[in-house]
């Protein structure tokens, strides 16, 4: 079984982050945004690590096997919270893995209900569906996403998947 590992960003070499945010099938699934160069990484994981000081924010670094993957968290929204996962393809599998991780970081934190928003390249998932309250499109820095509002409360009165 793999392990799954969860690092403050200040552990983190930025170039190895590089590889990961400017991976092309990776971009297809985020907002529009220039490939980061030395500088511009250490500017964007030096804004998720300023997040933290937030409440009601966490934002981490996914390792799998030892080995750099992508980063997640939660983290404000125009309406509230919301979760981010955004791994390496080779990953995907670990995302509803993440996703339960992040559902208890929610709880920790205080949160009754968190968003996800999923850009309009992303399919529907049935799981996401079958356990928000509310399913809408939402219009984000000129994009399509779908946003379910999950409620943190009936999450954990029923987290089985």
């Amino acid at each position: 079984m793999s392990e799954i590992e969860y690092v403050n960003f200040k552990h983190v070499n930025p170039d190895d982050f590089l590889l990961v945010v400017n991976d092309q099938t990776l971009r297809k699934h985020l907002i529009d945004h220039m490939h980061f160069d030395s500088v511009s990484i250490r500017e964007w994981m030096n804004g998720k690590t300023q997040s933290e000081s937030i409440p009601g924010c966490r934002v981490r670094a996914v390792f799998i096997d030892g080995v750099l993957a992508g980063w997640c968290g939660i983290q404000p929204d125009d309406n509230g919270f919301e979760i981010a996962i955004v791994i390496s393809k080779q990953y995907w599998g670990f995302g509803i893995s993440i996703f339960k991780t992040l559902m208890c970081w929610a709880k920790e934190l205080g949160h009754k209900e968190i968003m996800f928003h999923l850009l309009e390249t992303r399919p529907k998932y049935r799981f996401l569906k079958r356990k928000a309250s509310k399913v809408q499109k939402t219009e984000l820095w000129g994009r399509s996403f779908t946003t379910y509002f999950i409620s943190v409360v009936e999450w954990n009165k029923q987290s089985n998947f």
